[in-house]
């Protein structure tokens, strides 16, 4: 971590590399994006603090909640002011916490460093602002940048269209700089992205467009071309267009997308939901990127749902610092998968397990195995409580060992999908994880309910430790 003496600071936040990352201190803190946005409570989103310390009299509690100031917001990721794309920088420190709201489009900026345990509202970075500067709705992804800048994706216009995409740039003030991809080479979808400045490149997703998709999902929207299939391969930091990757049928609503740790890899991965793929993308020996599948996930035939099929519908995964494990959820299907990707073309199967889905016993869909025989995956209670809804957000522990699950994705398709989810709330599971060998496994003395807070059932989504953590931080 950043070293300090007597007189002055030696580094900046973060850690130097992703394995010396891997030694820092047991997280102790967690913060939870929580919505109340789309469950017909009207009551302003938070952001809550949980006690992750298992010596501590709190532990596994939310300890603070800071509700913002307006409603509506539909608080979805989040990302810190600085990160150990920083670490060389003695004067950065991180301090803030960026919220960007999906609905409003307003961006939050929360100050963390006064106090761990109950953060405070610093600033807000209003929509018009945003929308006079740069004509850009519809914030999703948050990084900061070694030049102390915040890049923003934003997934639309004003109206919900998808061609008024692009990347929003902060300055370390938070006021609004512009766009960051150069005139004319804005991206036909966003959605996430991920740099990795050693090859020069930054490489974004395509969720589709917001006036698709913030009505819930619709498969008729997939065929008039309101989402994506496509990867954006940027210079950088230059901004300028340099490839797109049409992934196709196998790359239907690329979502996630993360680079290997390792600065000087020039690999990384996608996950695309609705084909249940996770895609590798990779730089090919004469400098152009291509991809392939590297992770497929059968659809479950089923009884009782609305298609004959369900997809797994991978909607979130990370890598472990090491780059030695990637962990993907099944939104649908309901389970946690582990996979070994010291060869990253061919990531093996070392862990599964089940933490709710639309296929748990007890629920209305049935699955049928191939020799014709009905199945439900077996969800085991924590503390007394059904598991409800299905795995999304998730967050690893610098050293690999502990998996912090959240479940609610987006609150129009939690109410279309898990109607249950948005009555009763979201939980927060923690799952122990075998780094030997692989393997998964629920601890049962963690478990958040979020259906039991004071101003009623909140969803739960994004998670991040004070000190950042393998989905935040980038290393140059």
């Amino acid at each position: 971590m950043a070293t300090q003496t007597k007189c002055c600071k030696t580094s900046g936040p973060g850690y130097g590399t992703p394995l010396e990352a891997m030694t820092g201190p047991r997280e102790t803190l967690i913060y939870v994006t929580c919505l109340y946005t789309g469950t017909g409570r009207e009551k302003p989103d938070y952001l809550a603090t949980v006690d992750v310390d298992p010596n501590s009299p709190t532990y596994s509690k939310v300890i603070h909640r800071l509700p913002m100031p307006y409603l509506g917001d539909e608080l979805h990721h989040t990302g810190w002011n600085a990160c150990s794309s920083c670490h060389q920088d003695p004067s950065a420190n991180r301090s803030f916490l960026i919220l960007p709201s999906l609905m409003s489009s307003r961006i939050y900026v929360v100050d963390t460093k006064k106090d761990p345990k109950a953060p405070s509202l610093h600033k807000i970075v209003q929509p018009e602002d945003i929308l006079e500067k740069t004509g850009l709705a519809y914030p999703h992804t948050s990084h900061c940048l070694a030049s102390g800048d915040i890049m923003l994706s934003c997934l639309g216009d004003k109206h919900g269209n998808a061609k008024g995409c692009g990347f929003l740039l902060l300055d370390s003030e938070f006021n609004v700089k512009g766009r960051w991809e150069k005139p004319g080479h804005s991206p036909l979808f966003c959605d996430d992205f991920w740099y990795q400045p050693r090859h020069k490149t930054m490489i974004s997703s395509s969720i589709g467009a917001p006036v698709a998709f913030t009505k819930g999902f619709n498969l008729q929207d997939v065929a008039d071309g309101l989402y994506g299939r496509h990867l954006f391969v940027y210079s950088w930091p230059d901004g300028e267009l340099k490839q797109t990757l049409d992934l196709g049928d196998t790359g239907l609503v690329p979502l996630e997308t993360r680079f290997l740790h390792d600065p000087t890899k020039d690999t990384g991965y996608v996950g695309c939901a609705l084909s249940s793929n996770m895609v590798r993308f990779y730089k090919t020996p004469d400098g152009s990127w291509s991809h392939e599948v590297a992770i497929s996930v059968k659809p479950l035939k089923v009884e009782n749902w609305i298609l004959p099929e369900m997809p797994g519908l991978i909607n979130f995964f990370l890598i472990s610092l090491d780059d030695r494990f990637l962990y993907l959820v099944n939104w649908f299907h309901g389970d946690i998968r582990q996979y070994n990707i010291e060869d990253p073309k061919s990531p093996v199967l070392v862990g599964q397990v089940w933490v709710g889905g639309l296929v748990q016993h007890g629920s209305p869909v049935v699955a049928v195995t191939e020799d014709g025989k009905a199945w439900q995956a077996n969800v085991t209670e924590i503390q007394g409580h059904r598991l409800r809804g299905g795995p999304h957000m998730m967050q690893l522990s610098l050293d690999g060992k502990r998996l912090y699950v959240t479940n609610s994705m987006f609150s129009p398709w939690d109410r279309q999908f898990y109607p249950e989810l948005v009555e009763k709330g979201s939980h927060m599971v923690q799952i122990d994880v075998d780094t030997d060998k692989g393997g998964l496994e629920v601890n049962p003395n963690f478990f958040v309910d979020f259906g039991a807070e004071p101003e009623g059932p909140s969803l739960a989504q994004e998670m991040r430790y004070p000190g950042g953590d393998c989905t935040s931080d980038i290393w140059i």
